[in-house]
């Protein structure tokens, strides 16, 4: 009985530690959570994650190149909600350099990759 009151208070000490660590974890963000821009985010970032989880190779050089394509593609899809519904300038200029730069990283990969035969 003790050890599972001890086994717990330890499971409990951990999750009041990771609240103060992230304490917006499991939490709505207020009304931000109901807003377009939000649900764009969320759905970008969970496709993102998705997309990243390739298979791996063993080959260290095309497991990067793999994964970092849907990383630079979310990074992409957030920039394209920063221009939808965002509304500063330097924000808006910031998305747009996100875009440029990660569309040509992409290209630089996949040409990277098919030069392998490991596309």
């Amino acid at each position: 009985m003790r050890f599972l009151l001890a086994a717990g208070a330890f499971a409990l000490g951990i999750a009041a530690a990771a609240a103060q660590q992230n304490p917006h974890q499991g939490h709505s963000m207020g009304g931000a959570a109901a807003s377009p821009a939000t649900t764009a985010y969320r759905a970008a970032n969970m496709k993102m994650h998705k997309d990243m989880d390739v298979a791996y190779t063993g080959d260290a050089d095309v497991d990067f190149m793999r994964s970092m394509i849907p990383h630079h593609q979310g990074a992409i899809d957030m920039a394209k909600v920063a221009l939808q519904h965002g509304k500063d300038p330097a924000v808006r200029k910031l998305a747009q350099e996100v875009i440029a730069a990660q569309e040509r990283e992409i290209a630089e990969m996949r040409a990277w990759l098919k030069a392998r035969g490991a596309e």
